[in-house]
């Protein structure tokens, strides 16, 4: 899947590990699903595990759906959305969160760790694990919840071993991620995505969003640009690209219906637009889905 922009300036999401622990591990049930789902950074990274269902996978200026769980490795101030909700159908989640230094300023850099320090490197741009490593792995980190704080450490040095060997990984925002903070800009971009993601199955009018923030079109425009250095229709139709593949592998809508479900009023401006955004037809993307379902 393509990357999309950066579209807003996250917030800054506070971390402080558990007493006795240097980095901070959390277990969420489906029943207690991890609810912080506004857009977000840390200085920590983050590796979280999510056991079955799908949903839709936000990171920095990539947007894609998983299926069947994920597996994603974030660096220190990478921006993203929670993975889960009540429609996702996971198991449940886990995600490890520590400082680049939890271990000392030098512990990294020491040749030993030469692997992990480069994959921690690369995992400012995203990483998101499959095949067999994700589910290996993935068992693996939901296994860390049940022991105690010793063998936590033993076993996340390990697993981060162990995924720096891997080949089983795409990096998720190829071209790097831009980064930003401003209180200003937080609020108001966080304005403009939560109104995307409530209407767009709907049409949503320049002016309508300008006047969400409090803006002018033209000034709007501008501004959207500036930051997401992608325009705003452009940005709407992708979030929309990303809500049909979903459709398309977890549904048996016809593809007509997946395009007005969508929010796309034209069938043939939806196929144009999923082409762009997939390199494939939507029929192409379900027959695909469906071989590596049955693979």
């Amino acid at each position: 899947m393509q990357s999309v922009s950066n579209i807003s300036k996250p917030s800054l999401e506070q971390i402080v590990p558990a007493v006795g622990s240097s980095f901070l591990l959390r277990r969420f049930s489906k029943s207690c699903e991890n609810v912080l789902a506004n857009w977000h950074f840390h200085p920590e990274l983050e590796l979280i595990y999510v056991h079955g269902g799908s949903g839709k996978r936000h990171i920095g200026k990539h947007m894609s759906y998983f299926n069947d769980g994920d597996l994603v490795l974030m660096g220190s101030r990478l921006p993203h959305f929670g993975f889960t909700d009540r429609l996702t159908g996971n198991r449940s989640e886990t995600v490890i969160q520590f400082k680049e230094d939890f271990l000392g300023d030098v512990f990294f850099s020491l040749p030993e760790m030469t692997n992990v320090r480069r994959m921690m490197e690369l995992s400012k741009k995203g990483l998101a694990f499959h095949g067999e490593t994700k589910k290996k792995i993935g068992d693996r980190i939901e296994a860390l919840a049940w022991t105690d704080h010793y063998d936590r450490l033993i076993g996340l040095l390990s697993i981060l071993k162990d995924l720096a060997q891997s080949q089983e990984f795409e990096v998720l925002n190829a071209d790097g991620v831009a980064l930003a903070v401003d209180t200003k800009d937080n609020d108001r971009m966080n304005d403009v995505y939560t109104y995307i993601r409530d209407h767009f199955k709907e049409h949503i009018s320049l002016e309508e969003i300008s006047d969400k923030v409090s803006m002018t079109v033209p000034a709007f425009c501008r501004y959207f640009k500036k930051i997401s250095r992608k325009t705003f229709t452009k940005f709407v139709n992708e979030y929309r690209i990303v809500h049909a593949t979903k459709l398309l592998a977890e549904t048996s809508m016809s593809i007509t219906e997946v395009s007005f479900e969508s929010g796309f009023n034209n069938f043939s401006h939806f196929n144009k637009c999923f082409k762009e955004f997939t390199d494939k037809s939507p029929s192409e993307y379900r027959k695909g889905f469906k071989n590596v379902v049955r693979d």
